[in-house]
């Protein structure tokens, strides 16, 4: 099997990311399926030990710090996580470089040859996820880094027994929003948790303790409880950080990205793989995992001057993020152009209030290559009754480089942020490796 013919048999499953945006309108959610098919090949998600990720924003920078620290005690990591931005053999890496096309198609392959020992038919998620735990077997990780592709109880990667569990956050993501909804969704995060396992519990979440200590960890760490953040400034590049663990204090680290809520990944990020260790990290060990690292579509700068920011903001949380980082971290004496692409199930004026746009700034409104895109003029007119000025170019291509060039012709003091959906910041990547903006 080539790469071409593993995307046809992956295309031609059932896709729930394709399908809808609330987890709650799917009915009869059941691991059975995805444990019939890690029998069938051998349940390879035991032949290593786990992290297992999960929370409304951040799991997936948190997942590659994680991978990062690992990697840096010269630990083979696999990490699996979702969605992607420009190519599916993203989701699944060795050392956080993506599984070359032919491996990705051959272990699709394996699993296309004994899909019919397997009874019913797997979702698309399930065979990805089966194919990240096969290679993952395959190549002889020592530990593997796996983020949930929705809430976590009856996400197909919970076949897997995480020795260590991370809840980022839990706020108004896949959820109808009526009534105790945070109760309901951190019910439902807190399926990834093992009794006798580590849970490592983002700060925002820790009025939900309860929540999740009723899985049975045998040990919970919580943010800004047991660890977090001393001290934050501000750096070329990103922020120098005191952080502190259960085991002590790591002074003076430069985590090259943008953003608080970064920082609070990171504390995150060093906990949970303090609690894999059960031990603390040296701190140049730490200083050399995060000095590479990148975090491609989380408030990534691809240019200065004028600006160019990528951001997968794609729900409110997400966008009071990115509104405060480009604030706080930024000086932008000119104009702001939005490059906005967003799913059909969003609530555009909530994220247009969350970043913050306003008369003055500059929208391109623009269609996400994906099945539930919400069509570019559908947006356009949520964003002209506000007063803003909007110019729609359905290619999110065409839409970066028409923000761009108005961006370029009025000088440096200007900034293109492409938001609203990680499939408009991948698609956006790609346009922009087009116009050699990215390597």
């Amino acid at each position: 099997m080539d790469i071409d013919k593993a995307l046809a048999y992956l295309d031609d499953h059932i896709n729930l990311e394709r399908l809808t945006g609330v987890a709650s309108r799917v009915e009869g959610l059941s691991l059975d399926r995805m444990r019939r098919v890690a029998d069938v090949l051998g349940d390879p998600q035991h032949d290593y030990p786990v992290i297992h990720l999960t929370g409304t924003n951040g799991k997936g920078s948190t997942a590659r710090m994680i991978s990062a620290l690992l990697g840096a005690h010269q630990l083979s990591v696999g990490t699996f996580t979702s969605p992607h931005l420009e190519h599916v053999t993203e989701r699944i890496s060795r050392n956080l470089e993506p599984i070359d096309p032919q491996a990705f198609a051959d272990v699709i392959g394996e699993i296309a040859s004994l899909e019919p020992l397997m009874g019913e038919r797997p979702w698309h998620f399930e065979v990805l996820t089966a194919a990240a735990y096969a290679w993952f077997s395959q190549v002889a990780v020592d530990v593997a880094v796996v983020e949930v592709g929705l809430l976590g109880r009856w996400d197909a990667t919970n076949v897997a027994d995480g020795r260590v569990a991370v809840v980022t956050n839990v706020g108004k993501d896949h959820t109808d929003g009526v009534g105790d909804w945070r109760r309901r969704v951190a019910d439902e995060k807190a399926g990834i948790i093992k009794p006798g396992s580590h849970l490592v519990l983002g700060g925002d979440a820790a009025d939900l303790r309860p929540v999740f200590e009723a899985q049975g960890p045998a040990t919970v760490w919580v943010g800004d409880e047991d660890f977090g953040c001393l001290a934050d400034r501000l750096a070329l590049g990103g922020h120098v950080v005191d952080l502190r663990t259960p085991y002590g204090t790591i002074e003076e680290v430069l985590l090259p990205a943008h953003g608080a809520h970064q920082v609070a990944n990171a504390a995150s990020a060093v906990a949970a793989v303090e609690a894999f260790f059960g031990r603390g990290l040296h701190p140049d060990v730490v200083a050399e995992a995060f000095a590479d690292l990148r975090l491609p579509g989380r408030f990534e700068v691809l240019h200065r001057g004028p600006l160019l920011i990528l951001d997968g903001a794609h729900n409110p949380d997400g966008g009071r993020a990115l509104a405060a980082t480009l604030g706080d971290e930024f000086d932008v004496a000119g104009r702001r152009h939005w490059v906005l692409g967003m799913l059909v199930g969003r609530d555009v004026d909530e994220m247009l209030d969350a970043l913050g746009v306003v008369a003055g700034d500059h929208v391109v409104a623009c269609t996400p290559p994906w099945l539930r895109g919400r069509p570019a003029a559908e947006l356009a007119a949520a964003v002209r009754a506000r007063g803003v000025e909007v110019r729609v170019e359905p290619d999110v291509g065409a839409a970066v480089s028409a923000a761009w060039q108005d961006a370029l012709a009025a000088g440096e003091g200007d900034v293109v942020v492409v938001t609203g959906s990680l499939y408009t910041v991948g698609a956006a990547r790609t346009a922009c490796r087009r116009l050699g903006l990215v390597s």
